[in-house]
């Protein structure tokens, strides 16, 4: 049996209709704010220098590597990390975004040398110059024991960023193992 002009007609207006009810029904999400924003310092390139200390009577490592950092959207920057140190090189992947409801920045971080994935929160102090982001994580000097870990990022100019990775010791001290300078790669140095 062929359809009358008249059921198309229904068939075609309850079809805009219940796409119009849809879109109507549909929440508005929100925006991005100024927290969001601040994520926008971390976007480019940058060649990266480091000293690690893997104990307190070890000299210190030094580190080279770069960072690609890239938005996605306007919530969330993705910071994807490869160093060298003596010869091996690993990788790093790290996002962090702004959660309105915590009033916090959160994140995670995982690399090519270890199979735990780092959630963190954190802050931008009262400058607007430094994020710091804490996590729980293995102790890199104690097998099988988990600690607290910090990292901050500390912008001294757009283009030069100090970064210090610290771990917070059993007498409730924050020791930092590693310290660098991030440098904003410039058109030239590409």
């Amino acid at each position: 049996m062929m359809p009358t002009k008249q059921s198309l007609f229904a068939l075609t207006m309850l079809t805009l209709l219940s796409g119009t009810a849809i879109a109507q029904e549909q929440p508005e999400f929100p925006g991005p704010t100024k927290e969001h924003q601040w994520l926008k310092k971390f976007v480019g390139e940058w060649s990266m220098t480091s000293k690690a200390t893997m104990g307190p009577d070890q000299q210190p490592i030094e580190c080279s590597g770069t960072m690609q950092a890239r938005m996605i959207g306007e919530f969330w920057v993705v910071n994807e990390m490869k160093s060298t140190s003596q010869g091996m090189t690993g990788k790093g992947l790290q996002t962090i975004g702004y959660d309105p409801d915590k009033k916090k920045y959160v994140g995670t971080w995982v690399d090519s040398m270890t199979n735990h994935i780092w959630i963190y929160e954190g802050t931008v102090d009262e400058t607007g110059k430094k994020i710091t982001l804490e996590a729980v994580g293995p102790n890199i000097f104690a097998d099988g024991k988990l600690n607290k870990f910090r990292d901050s990022y500390e912008f001294q100019s757009p283009d030069v960023m100090i970064v210090t990775s610290s771990m917070l010791n059993d007498d409730g001290k924050w020791v930092p193992f590693m310290t660098g300078t991030s440098r904003r790669k410039k058109p030239e140095d590409k």
